[in-house]
């Protein structure tokens, strides 16, 4: 979709919106005002946008630059405007708390122009908003449109469960595009992005606003219909999926979990921000297996159909029962009923993916298919053949005696509910594990993963996992403490490669190997850069 977008239709949006507070230097009153008075104003204000970004790379001739990011130098942006950029927008950090709306006269706004004319002559025009964050969607929309209104979104948050459950819908939808003549869905997830255009490892679990919305927009000229993401906490508090509009959400569970100065001062902090997934929904769907259901169920008054969906509560509009699982083959029956547009069903399904842990996974993706009125036949074809690329992947040695399961667990609700179904499934093997924690947030994580692993697992390798700014030997160092403190055996070995070599060297046939957090990332977050590293995957299959 193309569509032609000039700096006179930002400053409309950032202004319509309160955000803008200056251009040019001058009041946002005067400068609005001498956009619609003064001749070389009108001219330009319809100088073109071609493109928006805040990745300094990336500016090209006819962008518009956003300031933004914790790492932000003043180089950036000189690199922004050498390259030809045609404006940009940064936050006001003086900015009032109300916008200043006074009535400017025409004297005013004139003199005001004509500063402001002068000044762009020799410079790259600068916006000033007091909300960096609130005006990235204003940015998205302005420039792109409103792509959720053409492209069928589905949007998935919980503390787990969101790649499976995403991956889960790719194929479903995938199934379902094949059958009737549509083009593969796209997928924006903690693990990858698939646009029809771009295709590549993600760095964010839900991706900021305007690469979002060049996503939607890749989709929509690939000629895809559907598109399914996860929403992290973080997007739905920072504003990054402001202006999108899910046709289906899913609500999958609640822990404590992104607990910090930089992510969420508290639990209650965290799950308002989750909650706010309902009121971008068209429809959704609510798990009522988790906790919190009081708060969950008051939040979703902001969206008009609400379904829900459980293995406990037969009430539940899909119940999942009779799970069973024989040499990793997992099946189970879902009863649907009452759901608007949809015929009542109970079937039988299976899943492509090990783990009795996957059926929560699975009910959410018949609840949101059911939703989407995708037809039955293909989300039980899809759900058989499903994968999720590095989550609870199973490799086996040549022998076949010694196992070893890569994942993306990493918290506390995750690591809980694998140990709960490897007990279930391999009740007499022993457990080894091969982790680490994040640098700079989600610290609750050290205790109560370190706590769990010390408590199932002989023995524990604690190693890198994005370290980041922080200290890693600091974090491997507390996590050993914990790990001890439950009781529990443990090492330490930095490096993630030779961490893994080490595990399965110590392996026996009566051992599972666990490698929860990376899946099949190939990058470590290292400093502020990401560095090439090969995947868990890829080590074990090298390895065992």
């Amino acid at each position: 979709m193309s569509r032609k977008v000039t700096i006179q239709d930002f400053i409309d949006s950032l202004g319509m919106e309160g955000l803008l507070t200056s251009v040019g230097g001058e009041p946002s009153c005067s400068a609005i005002m001498a956009f619609y008075t003064v001749p070389e104003m009108k001219e330009l204000g319809a100088v073109d946008v071609k493109g928006i970004t805040y990745n300094s790379r990336e500016a090209a001739e006819g962008t518009l630059f956003v300031v933004k990011g914790a790492h932000f130098r003043e180089q950036y942006l000189n690199d922004a405007i050498e390259s030809d950029a045609v404006c940009y927008v940064r936050e006001d950090p003086d900015a009032p708390e109300t916008a200043d709306c006074r009535l400017v006269s025409d004297e005013e706004a004139k003199a005001a122009g004509r500063r402001i004319c002068d000044k762009a002559k020799n410079s790259c025009l600068d916006i000033w908003v007091r909300d960096i964050r609130k005006a990235m969607p204003v940015i998205a929309e302005t420039f792109y449109g409103k792509l959720s209104d053409d492209l069928t979104v589905v949007g998935i948050t919980g503390t787990k469960g969101k790649s499976t459950t995403a991956y889960f819908m790719r194929y479903i939808l995938d199934d379902y595009m094949a059958g009737t003549g549509g083009r593969r869905s796209a997928i924006c997830s903690g693990i990858d992005n698939y646009d029809g255009v771009i295709e590549e490892e993600s760095h964010l679990t839900t991706p900021e606003i305007m690469e979002l919305y060049q996503h939607m927009n890749n989709a929509l000229n690939s000629g895809i219909s559907y598109m399914t993401m996860e929403v992290s906490s973080q997007a739905l508090k920072y504003d990054r999926v402001t202006g999108v509009e899910f046709a289906a959400g899913a609500f999958l569970n609640i822990g404590s979990d992104h607990i910090s100065a930089i992510e969420h001062p508290d639990f209650n902090d965290y799950l308002e921000a989750k909650l706010r997934l309902f009121g971008h929904c068209r429809k959704a769907c609510i798990n009522l297996d988790c906790e919190e259901q009081e708060r969950i169920k008051a939040a979703s008054a902001d969206c008009p159909y609400v379904i829900t969906f459980s293995q406990n509560d037969e009430s539940a509009d899909v119940f999942g029962y009779n799970v069973r699982s024989c040499e990793g083959k997992v099946t189970f029956r879902a009863r649907g009923r009452s759901i608007e547009g949809y015929d009542d069903f109970d079937e039988e399904f299976a899943l492509g993916t090990f783990g009795t842990i996957n059926v929560e996974n699975a009910l959410a993706a018949i609840s949101l298919s059911a939703l989407l009125g995708v037809p039955l036949e293909y989300v039980k074809s899809g759900l058989a053949k499903a994968k999720s690329p590095g989550r609870m992947e199973v490799f086996y040695s040549k022998d076949g005696k010694r196992i070893a399961i890569v994942d993306y667990a990493h918290n506390k609700l995750s690591y809980e509910k694998f140990f709960e179904t490897i007990k279930d499934e391999f009740p007499d093997k022993k457990m080894m594990i091969v982790f680490g924690c994040p640098g700079g947030k989600a610290f609750a994580r050290r205790e109560e993963l370190g706590t769990i692993a010390g408590q199932h697992c002989t023995h524990s390798i604690i190693t890198e996992e994005d370290y980041g700014e922080e200290d890693v030997n600091k974090i491997c160092s507390e996590i050993a403490g914990f790990v001890k403190a439950a009781g529990g055996s443990c090492e330490i070995i930095i490096d993630r490669v030779e961490a893994i070599k080490k595990a399965i060297t110590l392996m026996d046939d009566d051992t599972i190997l666990f490698l929860p957090g990376k899946g099949r990332e190939t990058r470590e977050k290292r400093g502020i850069k990401y560095i090439d590293t090969p995947s868990d995957a890829d080590v074990v299959i090298e390895n065992l």
